[in-house]
């Protein structure tokens, strides 16, 4: 896996050697920036936004924001592996007063969160495919009003998930790149 562009384009993303992290495929990942920079349904843009990186993993879509001019972000993870290759991948992009990394379970995280602590951008909510508990952390995001007014809320499902998002997030667009769909709202 690599940077697709900007600062930090070609940079190599390593992996967790067990197989407990899925991590975000090259394909589907610029397929979603494709989405964030071109559609008039979407309107914040990469560049000086915050993100908040749900089950972050090694922290491919995250990087990929800071390559593009990101101005922060927050890594949400809780799985030591991920955890250890994520710091080893920020690490050699000397960007450190950028990110951040919440060593904990989204949920306990959104759940803890006070409705006047930071707000975001753009949410990126990539849970492993069996996760089918996906409204909560949704249902938290608009409650605590985490997502900033003109903000989007991004879902990386299989496609074959059957989980119906909460009729409380308004679905913007919704894809499918082989093996993934993404659906993107506010």
């Amino acid at each position: 896996m690599r940077v697709i562009s900007g600062i930090f384009k070609g940079k190599k993303i390593f992996l967790p050697k067990d197989e407990n992290t899925r991590p975000l495929r090259d394909l589907v990942k610029e397929s979603i920036f494709n989405l964030i920079l071109h559609s008039k349904k979407i309107k914040p843009n990469i560049d000086s936004s915050s993100i908040l990186d749900l089950f972050s993993g090694t922290g491919s879509f995250g990087i990929e924001c800071l390559s593009r001019g990101a101005n922060k972000i927050a890594f949400v993870e809780n799985h030591q592996n991920a955890i250890k290759v994520l710091k080893e991948n920020l690490e050699k992009l000397n960007c450190k007063e950028k990110y951040k990394i919440i060593e904990n379970d989204c949920f306990t995280y959104l759940s803890l969160r006070e409705n006047s602590q930071e707000k975001f951008d753009i949410i990126f909510i990539d849970p492993p495919y069996k996760e089918k508990k996906i409204n909560i952390l949704i249902e938290n995001i608009l409650e605590k009003k985490i997502l900033l007014k003109n903000g989007i809320i991004i879902i990386h499902r299989h496609k074959k998930d059957d989980v119906i998002i909460t009729k409380k997030m308004k679905i913007l667009d919704t894809r499918v790149y082989g093996l993934s769909k993404i659906v993107i709202g506010n």
